[in-house]
């Protein structure tokens, strides 16, 4: 699937441009609904609310997740300053993240998809997979495992959120604790610390949840993982409109126009994807409508 035969020299320009504006649009988007789950909690305290408050908030720290790799794909703003600095520490660093570490990793899983030699695999190549085998998996990511054990990588120092790459030192270490440390003294400027709980299980529990589903709906059972065809080896979901509170925040679901054309930001990629459908390039391609249709696809019986 070649860039050329699909879209003219004026067209990659308009997909490829970064506008500033669009990124700081996300990016505080996804803050200030940060903000309004917890002031809907602090006003309104019960079961209900801090029940739905913990897929929201899983779905808005994947939200930050999606916008720390655009930038780590600097394409979120214009200019590598505000991907490197912004995606760091508005980004990566609330999710225990680190921008340079992830996108080195992410970075080798683009050159390599559709290969033996893509280091993301582990995290899809076993699929379709039993239903036992699912359920297992699910009850160990809401049950906090998944989560603890990658904070224990993350305090160990020996492998960042979400990438097996080693850490420069203790900075980013240094950077995500401060990030958490504002976050519950701004909560407990405002009596409400105990918030602060509800971004740790959320972050343990959903979040981990949220990951998984995600990186099974993009690469899981595809037509052909080991071919170089980003519309073989890789898979776009038409969400629901929920989930994209949750599953597909900030255009994820959109990840096969992504591996086409990595340099294209979130915020253009589902122009891309219908141009791509107009000019024929998606013909004949599985269409998958919600994430609970990729699950029906990937798990067996």
């Amino acid at each position: 699937m070649k860039i050329k035969n699909y879209l003219t020299s004026g067209e990659v320009a308009h997909f490829t441009s970064k506008s500033d504006f669009h990124g700081w649009r996300l990016l505080i988007n996804n803050w200030l609904a940060i903000i309004g789950i917890f002031v809907v909690v602090a006003l309104y305290t019960n079961p209900f609310t801090i029940l739905l408050a913990l897929p929201l908030l899983g779905g808005r720290q994947l939200g930050l997740s999606v916008l720390m790799h655009e930038c780590g794909h600097r394409s979120l703003f214009r200019t590598a300053k505000l991907n490197d600095v912004l995606g760091q520490w508005l980004c990566a660093f609330p999710v225990m993240n680190d921008l340079p570490s992830y996108a080195r990793g992410h970075l080798r899983h683009h050159r390599s998809a559709g290969t033996t030699e893509d280091p993301d695999l582990p995290n899809y190549q076993a699929y379709p997979v039993s239903k036992e085998s699912f359920r297992r998996k699910i009850i160990r990511d809401l049950t906090g495992q998944t989560g603890v054990k990658l904070l224990a990588f993350v305090f160990r120092g020996s492998a960042t959120a979400m990438s097996n790459e080693k850490r420069e030192g203790n900075k980013p270490l240094f950077g995500q604790i401060t990030v958490q440390v504002v976050m519950l003294a701004v909560l407990w400027a405002f009596g409400v610390a105990w918030l602060y709980l509800l971004w740790v299980a959320a972050y343990l529990t959903m979040f981990m949840l949220f990951i998984r589903l995600r990186q099974v709906a993009e690469h899981a059972a595809v037509p052909d993982l080991y071919d170089l065809d980003p519309r073989k080896n890789t898979r776009t979901v038409e969400p629901r409109w929920w989930e994209r509170a949750t599953l597909a925040p900030n255009m994820v679901n959109y990840h096969m126009e992504h591996h086409f054309m990595a340099s294209v930001p979130s915020y253009r990629l589902k122009e891309l994807h219908t141009t791509l459908k107009q000019k024929g390039a998606l013909a004949d391609m599985p269409q998958f409508i919600g994430y609970s249709a990729v699950m029906r696809h990937v798990v067996t019986a």
